[in-house]
């Protein structure tokens, strides 16, 4: 790979070489300084840049990030701002370093070059063509792929350590707007077992006592069941949440459809999984051909709203919303000046106030209310005093979901004296976990374990607990069968109260899959085309349910 990038790059060298042989070494020399001074700037800044984002992400550096230049800020302040600062000084000595060694190699000898003629030309234009070869990784049918350099049998660390980071983000950004396709069956057949497996034939057991609940889908930034008590994660960080759990039904076995907000809110309130190396949410086009439960439930009359302390351009979120057709959409600028505290915007405590205060503006109509929380995010500021010490990144993560949690006991508890609560649903959700605490590896099951609890004084029972297997986009067919609506159009969600559900969850990372069940945990990679995790029953036919799940999802998503 390190042999392909480095072709990729000599293309130009040797074009130059081939047009500049009838002159001297100082007509050549200019262009070469300046080409070479060009590509140590960029690769170095990829190779530096790569050391920060795979320590948070798990995966080596490719278009990603792109997708968050539309809103630079909340980039930026997503970061550390001394290793932000150490990591600029380090790629600018890097690069001073780089280019004292080369001209210290080369400056001399490209200078003092003779002319030559045109066989010169023409030996360099055939060296030029047989590029091609390490380019492609070799004369085989194959083309160069990340998978050419996987070599361990399970560590993925190490296979990730192969990659050439440079490589990886250039052909990133070379098919960046394809759906990577997964051809682990025939069409037929990846079909035939998707519908066997998600086939649902069962009677909903109702969790509600009315047909027409309010709704309040609260989405928990990185609320990880890491620190969720009552689902094995850590004592005293979420103490209002495990409170909770005592008046509502927790679902102890839900995972998050991807790794990252955009994926989790498309996966929670559309029913469509995440994908691989992006998410939908930034295709406007086929953003308007996903389901959206707020129509659904617009058919009955619903007033539907959503509720974000932050940028509602971050993440394209402002095209899902509008192409949704929410008939309100709050964001920071709808926050006074005074509050705008955070670096993201506004802290919890003040956006679930507008949430409370926006729920009892309703009149006369059941609504749909969806809230964002946000204070829990990197940097993990909050204005509270120090509950959870320590200076180190996960006891801020720790701190900032005590606040968090804190906010949220506040607005529970708030909500409880209000009118509307008697006939309300409220549906709390994370959108993604994250590797905090315990630094867990971006393709465990552990990571993607999210909290779902459902609570209000619309449910029919109370302390209990649901152990069915299910992802963040079982969410709008599950709530639409508790009103008596058909989810048919959610192709990838199931009913979890079924009384015979496809119980699994599913999820992506960076570029394989997690399947899911009672019986068995599997993590697939699918640049490795091997299974890098497994817990419980070795069952070929689950890694087949797994990989028809991907393959029918990547369909999909070329055919919107």
């Amino acid at each position: 790979m390190d042999f392909s990038m480095v072709s990729y790059i000599m293309i130009f060298i040797g074009l130059t070489f081939a047009f500049t042989s009838y002159f001297k070494g100082k007509v050549l020399s200019p262009v070469l300084h300046v080409y070479t001074a060009i590509v140590l700037l960029v690769a170095g800044f990829l190779v530096v840049a790569d050391l920060e984002l795979y320590r948070n992400w798990g995966f080596r550096l490719d278009t990603t990030p792109l997708m968050y230049l539309k809103s630079p800020k909340e980039a930026i302040i997503s970061t550390n701002g001394i290793r932000a600062v150490f990591l600029i000084i380090f790629w600018l000595i890097f690069y001073w370093f780089s280019l004292k060694v080369y001209f210290k190699l080369f400056k001399k000898s490209v200078n003092t070059l003779e002319r030559s003629n045109w066989i010169t030309s023409i030996v360099f234009l055939f060296l030029t063509a047989l590029l091609i070869i390490p380019i492609r990784g070799g004369v085989g049918v194959a083309a160069m792929n990340t998978g050419f350099v996987y070599f361990h049998k399970t560590n993925v660390f190490a296979n990730h350590a192969a990659v050439n980071v440079v490589w990886n983000v250039c052909n990133s950004v070379a098919t960046s707007n394809e759906m990577k396709p997964y051809p682990f069956f025939d069409g037929a057949k990846a079909e035939e077992i998707f519908k066997k497996n998600n086939l649902d034939e069962g009677q909903t057991q109702k969790l509600v006592n009315t047909t027409k609940p309010n709704i309040i889908v609260i989405i928990l930034e990185s609320f990880t069941a890491k620190i969720i008590e009552p689902l094995g994660g850590l004592k005293g960080i979420t103490p209002n949440f495990t409170q909770l759990c005592n008046e509502g039904i927790l679902f102890d076995n839900c995972y998050a459809a991807g790794d990252r907000t955009d994926k989790g809110v498309v996966a929670i309130l559309s029913g469509y999984p995440a994908l691989p190396r992006f998410s939908i949410i930034n295709f406007s086009r086929k953003t308007e051909k996903l389901s959206f439960i707020n129509q659904d439930l617009k058919q009955l009359g619903y007033f539907s709203e959503f509720v974000y302390g932050c940028d509602l351009d971050f993440a394209n979120f402002r095209s899902y919303f509008h192409n949704a057709q929410y008939d309100k959409l709050i964001s920071k600028d709808d926050f006074s000046h005074a509050q705008c505290n955070s670096k993201w915007g506004v802290h919890d405590h003040y956006a679930f106030n507008k949430l409370f205060d926006e729920c009892s503006a309703v009149k006369n109509k059941p609504f749909f209310m969806v809230f964002m929380s946000q204070s829990s995010h990197e940097p993990f500021e909050v204005p509270i005093k120090t509950v959870i010490q320590g200076n180190d990144e996960e006891h801020k993560f720790l701190n900032s979901a005590y606040y968090a949690d804190s906010s949220l006991g506040d607005f529970v508890r708030k909500a409880k004296k209000a009118s509307w609560w008697k006939n309300t649903l409220l549906v709390i959700v994370a959108d993604h976990g994250i590797r905090h605490p315990g630094n867990t590896p971006g393709y465990v099951p552990l990571k993607f374990h999210i909290p779902l609890l459902w609570l209000g004084g619309a449910i029919v029972k109370q302390d209990s607990v649901i152990h069915t297997f299910c992802t963040q986009t079982d969410l709008p067919v599950t709530i639409l069968h508790q009103l008596g609506i058909r989810g048919i159009h959610y192709r990838f969600g199931k009913d979890i109260m079924s009384s015979t559900p496809p119980a699994f969850s599913f999820f992506v990372f960076n570029d394989g899959f997690g399947y899911l069940k009672k019986e068995s945990k599997i993590v697939f990679d699918n640049t490795a085309g091997k299974i890098i995790f497994q817990e419980g029953i070795a069952n070929p036919l689950f890694i087949d349910e797994g990989k028809a799940q991907m393959q029918v999802l990547s369909t999909d998503f070329g055919k919107r």
